[in-house]
């Protein structure tokens, strides 16, 4: 190993040895992302335990001018937590930041560090009475911090919004290494551009956030989960509809589900079965909760709106959990597909969002022109149609098992199907990331697709927060060399 800068000596006596490492056995499981697509290296892992050593190592790292990129749980999707090849970066962990610095149940507030893990704030909550409304399939290793960053959505986006809308304050270092103390949850505050919102969904390009305060709500009384048959994405938007303008306050989770996604769970999830028999070609997983005394009880409600919605031909079957086991069953379906669809081949998986009212018809649309344009591909779109989120993956072709062979196919179709996708999204008045970020992934996407106000915007204010581009460089700013959309 060649000999320690003394700069990064700095570093290390500022964590001590639980917080410093240059071993590459130690580093390495941290420097390819959670899909294994980017693999980098650093010249150290740094594991801070406080926001105070946070700022001293950025100070450190202004003033030599070293990048830095942050990292939460490893589990991203577009490789925005994992350095380039160059070697000339420091990856600065969060995991060590795991206090939940406290737990107001009257005020509905908790504050917690970035390193804080979703599935434990849940935990903490629950002894509470409360509860933090996001969820997903990542919530064991997820942190508070990533979530943050990359402005993460999950299943309950359709009553109480993104990361964005539950985010009441943020504490994070700046740069310069100065700390932004922002966690004071102030629901009015006109001092100009509001720095918490830069900082949510910056992907740690603009400092690195530290705590955040967050809005919980009651825990619930009791919910319930029901699985329903339709005909077709667009008789699943009006099943949405339906429900929506009859509960939207109870209301919580809506996902639409293809039968193609529902085969590969079963194929590979053990303990897993098929809710309806025999299964239908698309499927919506719907779940009505209660949080207040005094509201109806979820399930007499879900057994009416069900009943009435087959009679008026929008379902063709449905199936509602007898008990909290059978509705974390139903659950386990959706949020394994993505790990069942690794096991059962490659595949481009691509996150988006269109306007609510043409989801149905994007889905229907845009997966027989992407079938059409490249044979023997198949579209699985799925996703929580309550906010236009749709997770768009396209399967290799049969017989592509080989991993070499399954390499050259992600490859050369991330730079033919891909933006194929994403050019179908934009002629729909869509976004080409709904809630996993840009990272190194779409950069150069957002490039080509953006028009001039959105890249001049982000660019501007990169290098006005950022200007030596030490904070997650390479990572959602587009470089000014990229095409943009007139």
């Amino acid at each position: 190993m060649s000999e320690t800068p003394d700069w990064l000596n700095s570093m290390a006596k500022i964590t001590g040895t639980k917080g410093f490492t240059r071993a590459a056995d130690e580093m390495q499981p941290w420097l390819t992302d959670w899909r294994g697509r980017y693999t980098g290296k650093a010249l150290a892992l740094v594991s801070p335990a406080s926001t105070a050593e946070v700022a001293a190592i950025v100070k450190i790292a202004h003033e030599h001018s070293v990048s830095l990129v942050p990292q939460g749980g490893n589990s991203g999707m577009v490789g925005g937590a994992t350095p380039d090849r160059k070697g000339q970066s420091v990856l600065l962990s969060l995991r060590r930041m795991n206090r939940i610095r406290d737990i107001s149940a009257g005020d509905q507030l908790a504050v917690c560090d970035a390193g804080v893990i979703l599935q434990n704030l849940h935990e903490a909550l629950d002894e509470k009475s409360q509860r933090f409304p996001l969820t997903l399939g990542g919530k064991g290793s997820a942190t508070i911090g990533g979530l943050v960053s990359t402005n993460a959505g999950g299943t309950q986006v359709l009553r109480h919004g993104t990361m964005r809308a539950l985010v009441a304050g943020l504490e994070a270092v700046l740069p310069d290494g100065t700390i932004y103390d922002g966690l004071a949850p102030l629901k009015k505050d006109n001092r100009g551009y509001d720095l918490k919102q830069l900082l949510v969904g910056g992907e740690g390009t603009l400092g690195i956030v530290t705590a955040a305060t967050l809005k919980t709500v009651p825990a619930l009384i009791d919910r319930c989960v029901a699985w329903a048959g339709v005909a077709s994405p667009q008789a699943a938007y009006k099943l949405f509809q339906f429900l929506n303008a009859r509960e939207s306050q109870s209301l919580e989770g809506f996902e639409i589900i293809p039968r193609s996604c529902l085969d590969a769970v079963l194929k590979h999830i053990p303990d897993t079965r098929p809710p309806l028999d025999p299964a239908t070609s698309w499927n919506v997983l719907i779940e009505i909760v209660r949080d207040q005394s005094d509201a109806v009880d979820p399930r007499e409600l879900a057994e009416s709106l069900l009943a009435k919605a087959m009679d008026s031909n929008l379902i063709s079957d449905a199936a509602i959990a007898a008990n909290e086991s059978q509705a974390e069953a139903f659950w386990k379906i959706r949020d394994s597909i993505s790990e069942a669809e690794r096991a059962d081949g490659p595949a481009l998986q691509h996150d988006i969002s269109v306007p609510v009212p043409q989801m149905a018809d994007f889905i229907a649309e845009s997966g027989a022109k992407i079938e059409a344009s490249f044979p023997g591909t198949e579209v699985a779109a799925f996703g929580h149609m309550g906010d236009g989120n749709v997770h768009f993956h396209v399967k290799a072709p049969p017989g592509i098992t080989d991993p070499s062979k399954a390499r050259e196919w992600m490859s050369h179709s991330s730079q033919t199907i891909s933006p194929m996708v994403h050019d179908l999204v934009i002629a729909s008045n869509g976004s080409i990331s709904a809630e996993h970020g840009i990272g190194q992934t779409k950069r150069d996407e957002l490039g080509r697709l953006s028009g001039d106000a959105r890249l001049l915007t982000l660019r501007a204010i990169k290098a006005a927060i950022d200007p030596k581009n030490i904070m997650n460089p390479g990572k959602l700013v587009p470089l000014a060399s990229s095409t943009s959309a007139s």
